[in-house]
C-alpha cells in the first residue's frame, strides 16, 4: 500500500521544464493599452488598464520552480465598462504544449488555451474556441498571440477564424512593465 501511495505522490510532483521558465518572463506589474475592432465599418475602440502576473507552484520567494502563471487584469473594456480578467498559463510536458484558461467578468464562457512557442522563443500562440462574435449561437476558433518585443514590452493580438478560412485580427494590446 505504501509503495503505491509513494508512486502516486512522486508522479504528482512535476519538475519545471525550460518551457515553465519561459513563462516567468510574464511575471510582474504591467500597464496596457488596447485597440479593438467592434464591428465592420466602425472605428477602433481604445481602452487601458493594469495587469498583475504572479507565479504559482514556486518555492516561497522564488519563481525558479514555478509551473504556472496567473495574470489578473483590471481595466475598462469597450461596451462592457470596468472588467476583470484572469488568465492561467502553464506547460503540459505530456502534451508538449502550453495550456491555460481565460475568463472575464463580462462573460460566462471559460476559454481553454493550447499552444506553442515559436523557434525564436519570443512568440507564444494560444489556440482556443469560444462564442462567435457574429451574434449567432455558435462557437468560433480564436488565437491569441503573445509576442515579447523586449523584457519590458509585449504585445498580444487576438484573431478569429472567419467563414472564409482567414484569420481576422480584432484586438491588439500593448503591455509595458511598470
Amino acid at each position: 500500500m505504501e509503495s503505491i501511495q509513494t508512486e502516486q505522490t512522486s508522479s504528482m510532483l512535476a519538475q519545471p521544464q525550460k518551457e515553465h521558465q519561459w513563462l516567468q518572463k510574464l511575471v510582474g506589474e504591467w500597464r496596457y493599452e488596447t485597440e479593438a475592432l467592434m464591428g465592420p465599418d466602425q472605428p477602433p475602440v481604445k481602452s487601458t488598464g493594469t495587469e498583475t502576473v504572479r507565479s504559482l507552484g514556486a518555492a516561497e520567494n522564488s519563481s525558479s520552480g514555478a509551473l504556472w502563471i496567473l495574470a489578473e487584469g483590471q481595466g475598462e473594456m469597450p461596451c462592457a465598462g470596468h472588467a476583470t480578467t484572469l488568465m492561467t498559463l502553464g506547460y503540459d510536458p505530456q502534451k508538449q504544449r502550453y495550456v491555460g484558461t481565460w475568463i472575464g467578468s463580462m462573460m460566462t464562457y471559460l476559454f481553454h488555451y493550447e499552444g506553442e512557442l515559436d523557434a525564436s522563443e519570443t512568440v507564444l500562440t494560444l489556440n482556443n474556441e469560444g462564442p462567435s462574435m457574429s451574434g449567432e449561437n455558435k462557437l468560433a476558433k480564436y488565437k491569441d498571440v503573445i509576442e515579447f518585443k523586449d523584457d519590458h514590452h509585449r504585445v498580444m493580438t487576438s484573431h478569429m477564424l472567419g467563414d472564409d478560412g482567414q484569420w481576422q485580427q480584432f484586438m491588439t494590446a500593448h503591455y509595458w512593465r511598470q
